[in-house]
Protein backbone atom coordinates (compact mmCIF):
# COMPACT_ATOMS: atom_id res chain seq x y z
CA UNK A 1 0.00 0.00 0.00
CA UNK A 2 1.56 3.49 -0.96
CA UNK A 3 2.11 5.76 1.97
CA UNK A 4 -0.77 8.68 0.37
CA UNK A 5 -2.98 9.37 3.61
CA UNK A 6 -4.07 12.39 0.86
CA UNK A 7 -5.42 10.54 -1.79
CA UNK A 8 -8.52 11.88 -1.93
CA UNK A 9 -7.74 14.92 -1.31
CA UNK A 10 -4.74 15.39 -3.70
CA UNK A 11 -6.98 13.98 -6.39
CA UNK A 12 -10.26 16.01 -5.76
CA UNK A 13 -7.93 19.67 -5.76
CA UNK A 14 -6.07 18.70 -8.74
CA UNK A 15 -9.26 18.56 -10.57
CA UNK A 16 -10.68 21.02 -9.77
CA UNK A 17 -7.70 23.40 -10.45
CA UNK A 18 -7.26 21.69 -14.39
CA UNK A 19 -11.58 21.84 -14.89
CA UNK A 20 -10.86 25.88 -13.22
CA UNK A 21 -13.88 25.85 -11.17
CA UNK A 22 -15.32 24.20 -8.07
CA UNK A 23 -17.37 21.51 -8.30
CA UNK A 24 -18.02 18.99 -5.78
CA UNK A 25 -17.56 15.76 -6.70
CA UNK A 26 -20.66 13.36 -6.99
CA UNK A 27 -20.86 9.81 -5.36
CA UNK A 28 -19.78 7.97 -8.56
CA UNK A 29 -16.52 10.81 -8.68
CA UNK A 30 -15.74 9.41 -5.10
CA UNK A 31 -16.68 6.14 -5.85
CA UNK A 32 -14.23 6.30 -8.45
CA UNK A 33 -11.37 7.43 -6.57
CA UNK A 34 -12.09 4.71 -4.35
CA UNK A 35 -11.59 2.32 -7.18
CA UNK A 36 -8.26 3.76 -8.04
CA UNK A 37 -6.68 3.44 -4.62
CA UNK A 38 -8.31 -0.18 -3.77
CA UNK A 39 -6.57 -0.99 -7.25
CA UNK A 40 -3.01 0.48 -6.00
CA UNK A 41 -2.95 3.55 -8.82
CA UNK A 42 -0.78 5.72 -7.56
CA UNK A 43 -1.76 9.41 -7.05
CA UNK A 44 1.18 10.54 -9.87
CA UNK A 45 -0.73 8.02 -11.93
CA UNK A 46 -3.93 9.87 -11.44
CA UNK A 47 -3.14 13.29 -11.40
CA UNK A 48 -1.03 12.38 -14.79
CA UNK A 49 -3.99 11.16 -16.02
CA UNK A 50 -6.11 13.47 -14.89
CA UNK A 51 -3.17 16.24 -16.79
CA UNK A 52 -3.72 14.12 -20.01
CA UNK A 53 -7.43 14.27 -20.15
CA UNK A 54 -7.66 17.87 -19.88
CA UNK A 55 -4.76 18.70 -22.27
CA UNK A 56 -6.99 16.09 -25.13
CA UNK A 57 -10.55 18.05 -24.27
CA UNK A 58 -8.76 21.27 -24.66
CA UNK A 59 -7.82 20.24 -28.54
CA UNK A 60 -11.15 19.53 -29.12
CA UNK A 61 -13.96 21.54 -30.74
CA UNK A 62 -16.74 21.44 -28.01
CA UNK A 63 -15.45 23.31 -25.23
CA UNK A 64 -18.45 21.98 -22.66
CA UNK A 65 -17.01 21.76 -19.37
CA UNK A 66 -15.72 18.54 -17.63
CA UNK A 67 -18.09 17.68 -15.21
CA UNK A 68 -16.96 14.40 -14.08
CA UNK A 69 -13.78 12.63 -12.64
CA UNK A 70 -15.11 9.55 -15.09
CA UNK A 71 -14.05 11.52 -17.73
CA UNK A 72 -10.83 11.11 -17.03
CA UNK A 73 -10.80 6.96 -16.66
CA UNK A 74 -9.47 5.79 -19.57
CA UNK A 75 -6.47 8.62 -19.30
CA UNK A 76 -5.56 7.33 -15.52
CA UNK A 77 -5.19 3.69 -16.55
CA UNK A 78 -3.15 4.58 -19.53
CA UNK A 79 -0.87 6.74 -17.03
CA UNK A 80 -0.69 3.64 -14.59
CA UNK A 81 0.32 1.38 -17.00
CA UNK A 82 3.10 3.67 -18.11
CA UNK A 83 4.27 3.68 -14.22
CA UNK A 84 4.02 0.29 -14.00
CA UNK A 85 8.17 -0.55 -15.51
CA UNK A 86 9.40 2.22 -13.50
CA UNK A 87 7.43 1.01 -10.13
CA UNK A 88 9.63 -1.99 -10.31
CA UNK A 89 11.95 -2.66 -7.86
CA UNK A 90 10.82 0.63 -6.04
CA UNK A 91 11.86 0.65 -2.13
CA UNK A 92 9.19 0.11 0.39
CA UNK A 93 7.55 2.39 2.71
CA UNK A 94 9.70 2.31 5.82
CA UNK A 95 8.78 0.06 8.49
CA UNK A 96 8.69 3.28 10.78
CA UNK A 97 6.14 5.22 8.93
CA UNK A 98 3.63 5.63 12.57
CA UNK A 99 6.37 6.42 14.66
CA UNK A 100 6.14 10.18 15.97
CA UNK A 101 2.78 12.62 15.51
CA UNK A 102 1.85 10.07 13.31
CA UNK A 103 0.97 7.54 15.55
CA UNK A 104 -0.97 9.94 17.36
CA UNK A 105 -2.92 11.08 14.60
CA UNK A 106 -3.44 7.11 13.43
CA UNK A 107 -5.03 6.58 16.92
CA UNK A 108 -7.28 9.59 17.33
CA UNK A 109 -8.61 8.75 13.79
CA UNK A 110 -9.75 5.14 15.24
CA UNK A 111 -11.19 6.50 18.28
CA UNK A 112 -13.12 8.98 16.25
CA UNK A 113 -14.54 5.95 14.08
CA UNK A 114 -15.13 3.96 16.71
CA UNK A 115 -17.42 6.52 18.12
CA UNK A 116 -19.19 7.30 14.72
CA UNK A 117 -19.87 3.06 14.23
CA UNK A 118 -21.05 2.62 17.78
CA UNK A 119 -23.45 5.53 17.32
CA UNK A 120 -24.54 4.74 13.96
CA UNK A 121 -28.26 3.08 13.44
CA UNK A 122 -27.42 0.12 11.38
CA UNK A 123 -30.24 -2.20 10.12
CA UNK A 124 -31.92 -4.96 11.50
CA UNK A 125 -33.08 -8.11 9.84
CA UNK A 126 -33.87 -11.75 10.13
CA UNK A 127 -30.44 -12.99 11.09
CA UNK A 128 -28.94 -9.74 10.35
CA UNK A 129 -27.74 -7.56 13.62
CA UNK A 130 -26.84 -4.05 12.92
CA UNK A 131 -26.36 -3.34 16.38
CA UNK A 132 -24.15 -6.26 17.44
CA UNK A 133 -21.85 -5.63 14.22
CA UNK A 134 -21.85 -1.95 15.19
CA UNK A 135 -20.70 -2.63 19.12
CA UNK A 136 -18.07 -5.38 17.61
CA UNK A 137 -16.46 -2.71 15.21
CA UNK A 138 -15.85 -0.23 17.71
CA UNK A 139 -14.75 -2.59 19.79
CA UNK A 140 -12.38 -3.54 17.39
CA UNK A 141 -11.39 0.03 16.71
CA UNK A 142 -10.79 1.08 20.05
CA UNK A 143 -8.58 -2.05 20.12
CA UNK A 144 -6.59 -1.15 17.08
CA UNK A 145 -6.13 2.38 18.41
CA UNK A 146 -4.73 1.20 21.83
CA UNK A 147 -2.57 -0.84 19.87
CA UNK A 148 -1.01 2.08 17.76
CA UNK A 149 -0.97 4.51 20.57
CA UNK A 150 1.40 1.61 22.14
CA UNK A 151 3.52 1.58 18.91
CA UNK A 152 2.56 -2.19 18.12
CA UNK A 153 1.22 -1.56 14.63
CA UNK A 154 4.59 -0.47 12.90
CA UNK A 155 4.02 -1.54 9.24
CA UNK A 156 0.23 0.67 7.69
CA UNK A 157 -0.15 -1.95 5.51
CA UNK A 158 -1.11 -4.79 8.26
CA UNK A 159 -3.05 -1.94 9.67
CA UNK A 160 -4.98 -1.00 6.56
CA UNK A 161 -5.65 -5.01 6.03
CA UNK A 162 -7.06 -5.03 9.76
CA UNK A 163 -9.49 -2.04 8.70
CA UNK A 164 -10.60 -3.34 5.37
CA UNK A 165 -11.83 -6.53 7.40
CA UNK A 166 -13.42 -4.45 9.49
CA UNK A 167 -15.17 -2.49 6.60
CA UNK A 168 -16.28 -5.44 4.70
CA UNK A 169 -17.90 -6.92 7.39
CA UNK A 170 -19.90 -3.57 8.59
CA UNK A 171 -20.71 -3.85 4.95
CA UNK A 172 -21.99 -6.96 4.60
CA UNK A 173 -24.46 -6.59 7.33
CA UNK A 174 -25.38 -3.28 5.54
CA UNK A 175 -26.21 -5.44 1.91
CA UNK A 176 -28.14 -8.49 3.99
CA UNK A 177 -30.05 -5.78 5.62
CA UNK A 178 -31.13 -3.38 3.02
CA UNK A 179 -34.02 -4.75 0.92
CA UNK A 180 -33.27 -5.58 -3.16
CA UNK A 181 -35.64 -3.03 -4.17
CA UNK A 182 -33.54 -0.13 -2.43
CA UNK A 183 -30.08 -1.85 -3.63
CA UNK A 184 -31.30 -2.35 -7.17
CA UNK A 185 -32.58 1.53 -7.31
CA UNK A 186 -28.67 2.78 -6.08
CA UNK A 187 -27.57 0.28 -9.27
CA UNK A 188 -29.71 2.14 -11.64
CA UNK A 189 -28.16 5.10 -10.26
CA UNK A 190 -24.87 4.43 -10.66
CA UNK A 191 -25.71 2.97 -13.91
CA UNK A 192 -26.82 6.51 -15.02
CA UNK A 193 -24.61 8.38 -13.70
CA UNK A 194 -21.99 6.07 -15.43
CA UNK A 195 -23.44 6.02 -19.18
CA UNK A 196 -21.60 8.47 -21.00
CA UNK A 197 -18.54 7.59 -19.28
CA UNK A 198 -18.68 3.91 -20.02
CA UNK A 199 -16.68 3.21 -23.20
CA UNK A 200 -13.80 4.74 -21.32
CA UNK A 201 -13.82 2.20 -18.41
CA UNK A 202 -12.85 -1.47 -18.89
CA UNK A 203 -15.83 -4.14 -17.82
CA UNK A 204 -14.25 -4.71 -14.51
CA UNK A 205 -13.15 -1.03 -13.04
CA UNK A 206 -17.19 -0.75 -14.08
CA UNK A 207 -18.12 -3.86 -12.11
CA UNK A 208 -15.52 -2.14 -9.15
CA UNK A 209 -17.37 0.93 -9.67
CA UNK A 210 -20.76 0.27 -9.25
CA UNK A 211 -19.85 -1.55 -6.01
CA UNK A 212 -18.20 1.03 -4.41
CA UNK A 213 -21.40 3.34 -5.79
CA UNK A 214 -23.62 1.36 -3.62
CA UNK A 215 -21.59 0.85 -0.14
CA UNK A 216 -20.83 5.12 -0.65
CA UNK A 217 -24.57 4.97 -0.85
CA UNK A 218 -25.42 2.67 2.12
CA UNK A 219 -22.69 5.06 4.39
CA UNK A 220 -24.39 8.26 3.91
CA UNK A 221 -27.26 6.35 4.29
CA UNK A 222 -26.61 4.96 7.73
CA UNK A 223 -23.30 7.65 8.41
CA UNK A 224 -21.23 5.13 8.98
CA UNK A 225 -17.42 6.55 8.41
CA UNK A 226 -15.21 5.61 6.24
CA UNK A 227 -12.40 3.21 8.28
CA UNK A 228 -9.25 3.19 5.61
CA UNK A 229 -6.50 5.35 6.30
CA UNK A 230 -6.66 6.89 3.31
CA UNK A 231 -10.00 9.38 4.82
CA UNK A 232 -7.16 10.75 7.45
Amino acid sequence: MENYFNYFTEIEEHFQRQRGATLLLSTLDWALIETWKDAGVPLEAVLRGIDTAFEGHAKRPSKTKVNSLAYCAQAVLTAAEAMKEAAVGASRESEEKTGGFQRGEIADFLERNAAEVEGAELPEASGVSGSHAAKEAAGALRQLAEEVAAGKHPRLEDLERRLTVLEEKLFAVLLAATCNEELVEVRAQADREMAPYRRKMPAAQIEQLQKQYVHKRLLEKYRLPRLSLFYM
